[in-house]
């Protein structure tokens, strides 16, 4: 049973009320915040005001659903009515949404309990949560080492046991490289199946909203209340087929599994001998373990990075000083203004995109960069589907390597970004992927493996990450922080 079916059934059976749980989730907030710093926003007052009815609901002989009264977490770039919402950047400080995220409005819809906002790369633009102006968020297995980026504090929190679950946002892989490196679930939907109406755009082509859980069966829960079609996101398609959570434990048995042989090039041994040895689990469930090459995806990294930094140049460019967050205390004349407060404002790793980004789109450059990697997009996205001829799910490592220490983001930013060379080809075709946890190292970090599917595939890879969870529970390890139900 998943955190999220157990705290239901503590409350539907009374064993706990919602206030009282929240407020444990809250005191173990206050006592961990400190170390792990997963939490830039504390929402005390609205979780108890949910809290509390909820309760009412309960005494009252109502039914609630699933997510009910569950406390949880949004990453700081998903809009909050009237809650401050910083992209953990000092050009967003005092800013408070006029309206919510359509995901948070669902879940709001539904007495979800929000805890508070969490940590995260300045503007989702990072791989270690470090880049943001509160400091990086921690890794609860060790706070020596950082919980990953961007979505970070979302992870440090439900691994850290401070948050039952979190919505984070993924754009070349940060929902899935936090969730690898935390220990915990990670789930980055197929684009356009949730809605990213009020996400706080880093690259709209690539961004997508998905679950941080601590099993394959939260995800799957979370993900199939909020992957509704949305009118006020264009691009929004809603969810394809059924619910997910009721195909999870289908056998598995006759599955072809693909191997790439690509993916684990580069990528340390400890990581590769724990997937390699995930294998065989599956093959005692009856799959099929199919090896195959995917040569495209050494375009990724080049391709994601030219066209995320482009659409960022874009995308950043509203924030100016004029019309909200941080404006400039000196200046002479409009130009002035907006230049003092865009430098002062946006952080080194920011800067470094837009300017990277402003430069492929620019007059001479267009041709050579940007038009280029849109390309080879399409080769990407038609050689995946083409593996998809030969396999029903791919398995890949999440990561190259477990969570490095804090700070070696800055020494070493090369290495950083390389971090991201397994997760972007998902975000460049569009796919779902979900990071599940599978062993650990000699130094006790976790290792991450991801399962990546077909468009509208979410079904199948969370039945295949699923079917391996219950198989292999040794891997999933609790820390010593937060609420223990």
């Amino acid at each position: 049973m998943g955190t999220i079916a157990k705290i239901h059934e503590l409350l539907e059976t009374k064993q706990i009320s919602c206030e009282e749980l929240t407020k444990q989730y809250l005191d173990e907030i206050n006592k961990a915040n400190g170390e792990l710093n997963a939490y830039v926003l504390v929402t005390d007052k609205q979780a108890l005001e949910t809290a509390k009815a909820v309760d009412k609901k309960i005494a009252d002989g109502e039914k609630i659903g699933m997510l009910e009264g569950v406390p949880m977490t949004l990453k700081d770039n998903l809009s909050t009515k009237e809650i401050e919402t910083t992209c953990c950047s000092k050009i967003l400080k005092g800013y408070k949404p006029i309206y919510d995220a359509t995901v948070w409005e669902i879940l709001k819809s539904q007495n979800a309990v929000l805890l508070g906002k969490t940590n995260m790369d300045e503007f989702a633009m990072g791989s270690s949560c470090e880049t943001s102006c509160f400091g990086g968020a921690t890794n609860p297995h060790n706070t020596k080492h950082c919980s990953g980026g961007s979505s970070g504090g979302v992870a440090s929190a439900v691994g850290g046991n401070i948050a039952a679950y979190g919505l984070g946002s993924d754009t070349g892989g940060s929902i899935r490289q936090p969730a690898s490196f935390c220990g915990i679930v990670g789930l980055k939907p197929t684009y356009g199946t949730v809605s990213r109406y009020g996400l706080i755009a880093y690259a709209s082509s690539l961004d997508q909203i998905g679950p941080i859980t601590k099993s394959v069966e939260d995800a799957s829960i979370v993900y199939d209340v909020i992957s509704q079609y949305d009118p006020k996101d264009s691009t929004s398609q809603g969810k394809k087929g059924p619910n997910t959570f009721d195909t999870l434990n289908n056998d598995i048995k006759g599955m072809k599994i693909g191997i790439p042989k690509e993916y684990f090039e580069g990528v340390r041994d400890d990581v590769k001998e724990a997937i390699f040895a995930s294998l065989k689990i599956f093959e005692d469930m009856g799959a099929q373990i199919v090896h195959f090459d995917l040569p495209a995806v050494k375009y990724a990294l080049p391709v994601y990075y030219i066209i995320a930094c482009a659409e960022a140049s874009s995308n950043l460019g509203r924030y100016d000083g004029i019309r909200y967050g941080y404006k400039t205390a000196h200046y002479n004349g409009t130009h002035d203004m907006v230049c003092r407060t865009r430098s002062e404002g946006f952080g080194e790793e920011v800067k470094r995109r837009i300017l990277l980004g402003t430069y492929v789109l620019s007059a001479g450059y267009y041709d050579a960069y940007y038009k280029k990697a849109q390309n080879l997009r399409g080769t990407i996205v038609s050689a995946f589907n083409k593996a998809f001829e030969c396999c029903d799910v791919i398995l890949a490592p999440t990561v190259p390597m477990t969570a490095f220490e804090m700070g070696h983001a800055v020494s070493d930013p090369i290495e950083t970004y390389l971090t991201d060379i397994c997760t972007v080809p998902v975000n460049i075709a569009g796919l779902p992927g979900v990071s599940v946890p599978c062993g650990f190292n000699a130094k006790g970090m976790p290792i991450g493996m991801q399962f990546i599917g077909k468009k509208f595939g979410e079904a199948q890879i969370l039945n295949a990450a699923y079917k391996y969870q219950q198989a292999a529970g040794e891997n999933f390890k609790d820390t010593k922080w937060g609420v223990k139900l």
